[in-house]
């Protein structure tokens, strides 16, 4: 369901990097959240040195963009973004100040997943025995 997009100068993350860093922002959504992990999706983007700017001058900023449905609280969103961008510095080494994380997020009814509206939080458990019992029919 949500999806997290990482922006960075292209060769700044390894491939193990990027795994460890899927892998913490999935662990974080999924517990804050209580969301399965398979729910989380995390992309990199990576653009040329000279297609990133801070300032007006070439950067090399984690831009870290995430995807949730609306109606979650407060708190928790705000945790939420406070422990992705840690663990962004953590695992990558990037200091804490060249990295921005954003979350934005619009009503569950506005975005579709494996052919089915997604559901508002808090309502998954009911979606998935749905989905479940779609499945079934299926066979």
């Amino acid at each position: 369901m949500p999806v997290y997009t990482c922006t960075t100068v292209q060769s700044t993350l390894s491939a193990e990097t990027k795994a460890d860093l899927a892998a913490e922002v999935t662990r974080i959504h999924s517990m804050i959240n209580h969301v399965p992990g398979s729910y989380v999706n995390v992309v990199f983007h990576e653009l040329p040195a000279d297609a990133v700017f801070t300032d007006g001058q070439p950067g090399r900023p984690l831009l870290i963009n995430g995807w949730v449905r609306t109606g979650h609280p407060e708190a928790q969103s705000s945790q939420l973004v406070a422990e992705v961008a840690a663990a962004a510095s953590r695992v990558t080494g990037i200091p804490a100040k060249r990295i921005l994380v954003v979350l934005q997020n619009s009503p569950a009814h506005l975005a579709i997943e494996g052919g089915r509206v997604l559901p508002a939080p808090g309502e998954e458990e009911a979606w998935l025995r749905e989905s479940a019992a779609e499945g079934k029919e299926a066979d």
